[in-house]
C-alpha cells in the first residue's frame, strides 16, 4: 500500500517496543534516576510524537493494520525473506495450540504435521518468489497441532509489501476446513430454517416434499396445511412479541402432535402458517384426519404469556394420496391450499379435505374473481333494481334499491352474490361499490329529469371497506354536485353489523351524509335492532323489516306473531321512523302489512328485480 511504510520483519512492529529498546539503553546512562517504567512512558509519548509529526496519515495506517491483524478471524504469519516467523496472531496460536510468540523465529514450513505438507508449503514459497504471482493457495494441508495432532487446512501463501519501493515480504493465511465446514453447515441451516420457531422454512419442505414425489410407489402421502385463525388480531392488540411467541408455542405443539408418526415433517410456510408432510405404507386418509384434530385439539389450549391467556385457533387443508409417478409438487400444494380456504370459508377452527370436484368448481369461482378489474373496465356491469312501492298505492314508486349483475360474456348474467364474495377476496368491492353509487345517481339524476317529484329515490348498500372509507362523504358530495342532485335523494342502506363497525368509521361517515340531507336506512328484524337507533340516537330516517318478522304474515299469522309486528310499528312511529319491509311475496302478504301500519314494500309482489328501461316504464305509469 503506496504511503504505508510496514515494519519489516524482523524490525519491533511497534511505537512501544522502541520506547522500551531506548529506555534500556538510557538506563546505562549515568544521571538518570528515573525508573524504567517512567523512562519507557517518556520514551513513549516522544516516539508518538515524532510519528505523528512526521507523518500521521502513516500512524493511522499503521494502527489500522495492526488492529486488523490482531482480531482478524483467520491464522496470518508474518515472515521475513528467509521465511521466518517474525510475527504470529491470536488465530494462529489458536489454530495450532501454541502462544504467537512461541511460533517467532520458525520457518513457515515447520507449523506442517508432515514432510510431505512442509514440502508443499516450501514449495509454495519458490513459486510464490519464481513465478511473481501475488497469491498461492494450497487445499488440504496438514498443520500440526500441539495437542490434537493435525488438522486439515487451506492455507494461502502471498506477498506484503515492506518499507522499500521492492522489498516484499511472505504472509501465511490457513483456515481449518473442520471449522469451514461447520460454518457451511450453520450456514445451511440458516438457509433452510425459520429462524424464529426453527422449524425447517418453505424451502425446505418444497424439498422434502419433491422428493418424497420422487420416489413412486412408495404408499401414501399426506400434506396439511394449516393458517392461524385471526393472527394478526393477536400482533395488533398485544404486540409482535407476543405474536413471535404464540408462533413459537403454535409450533412446538405442532412438533409434538406430528413428528415421529408417519415420518411426520413439520415446517414454517408463511408468517402464521404451517406445513405438514405425513408418508407411511399404511397412512390413511383417516389417520391423518385423526392427527389434525389432535392438532387442532392442542392449539385451543390457551397460551398463557405475560398474564394473558391467549386462545389460539387454526384452520386447516388436507390432501392423502398415492405416491404415483409424475405427481406435481405444485399441484399438491395447491390442491391443500384450496382445501384450506374453504376451511375459512365455512367458519374456521376446522379442517377440509380436497376434494377434486369442489376444487373444479372452485377453480371456475377463482377464474371469475381474478377477471372482475378488466370486466369493470370493457362495461360488462350493469344495474339492476329492486322497486319499493307504497302499500296505499302500488303503482307508485318511492324507491328503487340499486344493485350489481355482471353480464359476463361466457356465463351469462350473473347476480351479485355469485361474484361479490370474489371482489372480496380479489380487493375489488370498492371499485364496484363506486361504480355503483356514480351509475345509481345518474340513473336517478335522468329520472328526476323526466319524471320530476313522480322519480323515486335510490337507495344503495355500499361495500363495508368503502362504507368506512374516510373519503366516502368527499366521493358522495362529488357525485351529488356533479349530477345536481339533493343529498335526500340518495338513501344508504345499512344494517347492525355493518353500521357498528369495529372502528366506528361507517357510523361516524353516515352521520356526517345525514347533516347533509342524505335518508339513513336501517334492516330490522327485530325490537333489539329497532331500539339501537334509540339508544345510540341513530340519524336513521327509514326502517326495514326483514327475515321471520316478516316472513310469518305470509300464510296464516298466528295472533302472536300479529302483535309482536304491530309493536315494532308501533314503536318505529314513536321514534318517528317511516317503516317499510322486504321479502314481501304476495298482495295478501303485503295487505296484511299494509294493514298492520307498513309503508311501503318490495319483493315478488311487485318485481324480484328490474332493469333501468323496466323502471322507466313503472315511473312512467305513475307519472302518467
Amino acid at each position: 500500500m503506496k504511503g504505508l511504510s510496514v515494519p519489516e520483519p524482523g524490525d519491533q512492529p511497534g511505537v512501544s517496543d522502541v520506547a522500551r529498546r531506548y529506555a534500556a539503553m538510557l538506563g546505562d546512562t549515568k544521571g538518570v534516576t528515573l525508573a524504567p517504567e517512567d523512562r519507557e512512558r517518556l520514551l513513549l509519548e516522544f516516539a508518538r510524537d515524532v510519528i505523528r509529526t512526521a507523518n500521521p496519515v502513516q500512524e493511522g495506517a499503521l494502527l489500522r493494520f495492526t488492529t486488523l491483524f490482531t482480531v482478524a478471524p483467520i491464522a496470518i504469519a508474518l515472515a521475513d525473506a528467509a521465511g521466518d516467523i517474525v510475527e504470529a496472531n491470536p488465530a494462529l496460536g489458536k489454530l495450532v495450540g501454541s502462544p504467537p510468540e512461541r511460533l517467532r523465529g520458525r520457518h513457515l514450513s515447520d507449523l506442517a504435521a508432515t514432510t510431505h505438507d512442509a514440502d508443499r508449503i516450501r514449495g509454495g514459497l519458490e513459486r510464490l518468489s519464481a513465478h511473481g504471482t501475488d497469491r498461492i493457495t494450497e487445499r488440504g494441508v496438514h498443520l500440526a497441532h500441539s495437542q490434537d495432532g493435525r488438522l486439515t487446512t487451506n492455507v494461502t501463501l502471498a506477498w506484503l509489501p515492506g518499507d522499500g519501493p521492492e522489498a516484499r515480504f511472505p504472509v501465511l493465511m490457513a483456515a481449518d476446513t473442520d471449522d469451514l465446514h461447520l460454518l457451511g453447515e450453520r450456514l445451511l441451516h440458516q438457509n433452510l430454517h425459520d429462524p424464529l420457531t426453527g422449524l425447517p422454512n418453505g424451502q425446505a419442505f418444497t424439498t422434502r416434499l419433491e422428493a418424497a414425489l420422487g420416489t413412486p410407489n412408495r404408499g401414501q402421502l399426506g400434506l396439511i396445511y394449516l393458517d392461524i385463525d385471526g393472527f394478526k388480531v393477536i400482533n395488533d392488540g398485544l404486540g409482535a412479541g407476543v405474536g413471535d411467541e404464540v408462533l413459537k408455542e403454535v409450533a412446538s405443539k405442532l412438533s409434538r402432535t406430528f413428528t415421529g408418526r408417519h415420518d411426520g415433517y413439520v415446517a414454517r410456510l408463511s408468517g402464521d402458517g404451517f406445513g405438514v408432510l405425513l408418508r407411511g405404507e399404511d397412512l390413511t386418509q383417516a389417520q391423518a384426519v385423526t392427527l389434525v384434530d389432535q392438532a387442532l385439539e392442542d392449539l385451543n389450549e390457551p397460551i398463557y404469556l405475560g398474564g394473558h391467556g391467549i386462545g389460539v385457533s387454526a384452520s386447516a387443508g388436507v390432501v392423502v394420496r398415492s405416491v404415483t409417478e409424475g405427481s406435481s409438487h405444485v399441484e399438491l400444494l395447491r390442491a391443500a391450499e384450496l382445501a384450506l380456504h374453504r376451511a375459512k370459508e365455512a367458519g374456521k377452527a376446522q379442517w377440509m379435505l380436497y376434494d377434486p370436484q369442489l376444487d373444479a368448481r372452485d377453480r371456475g369461482r377463482y377464474q371469475l374473481g381474478a377477471v372482475i378489474a378488466g370486466a369493470l373496465e370493457n362495461g360488462e356491469f350493469s344495474l339492476v333494481y329492486q322497486p319499493t312501492v307504497m302499500l296505499r298505492n302500488p303503482d307508485r314508486i318511492a324507491a328503487v334499491n340499486a344493485g350489481l349483475r355482471w353480464n359476463h360474456p361466457d356465463r351469462g348474467e350473473l347476480d351479485s352474490d355469485e361474484f361479490y364474495p370474489l371482489a372480496q377476496i380479489t380487493g375489488m368491492t370498492i371499485p364496484l361499490g363506486k361504480w355503483l353509487l356514480a351509475e345509481s345517481l345518474a340513473a336517478t339524476a335522468r329520472w328526476r329529469q323526466r319524471f320530476g317529484d313522480a322519480a323515486p329515490d335510490v337507495c344503495i348498500r355500499l361495500p363495508k371497506r368503502l362504507a368506512a372509507d374516510p373519503d366516502l362523504v368527499l366521493l358522495v358530495k362529488e357525485q351529488l354536485d356533479r349530477h345536481e342532485l339533493p343529498a335526500r335523494a340518495l338513501r344508504l342502506c345499512a344494517d347492525r353489523q355493518s353500521m357498528f363497525d369495529d372502528g366506528g368509521e361507517v357510523l361516524d361517515s353516515f352521520t356526517v351524509l345525514a347533516d347533509l340531507g342524505a335518508q339513513l336506512v336501517l334492516t330490522i328484524s327485530g325490537s333489539d335492532d329497532l331500539e339501537l337507533i334509540a339508544r345510540h340516537e341513530l340519524p336513521v330516517r327509514h326502517v326495514i323489516l326483514a327475515g321471520a318478522v316478516v316472513d310469518v304474515l305470509a300464510d296464516d299469522p298466528s295472533e302472536t306473531d300479529t302483535r309482536h309486528l304491530a309493536q315494532l310499528v308501533a314503536r318505529a312511529k314513536e321514534l318517528n321512523l317511516r317503516i317499510g319491509a322486504e321479502g314481501v311475496r304476495t298482495e295478501e302478504h303485503a295487505r296484511r302489512l299494509r294493514e298492520l301500519g307498513v309503508l311501503g314494500a318490495r319483493g315478488s309482489f311487485v318485481a324480484d328485480s328490474a332493469t333501468g328501461d323496466e323502471v322507466d316504464e313503472m315511473i312512467g305509469r305513475h307519472a302518467g
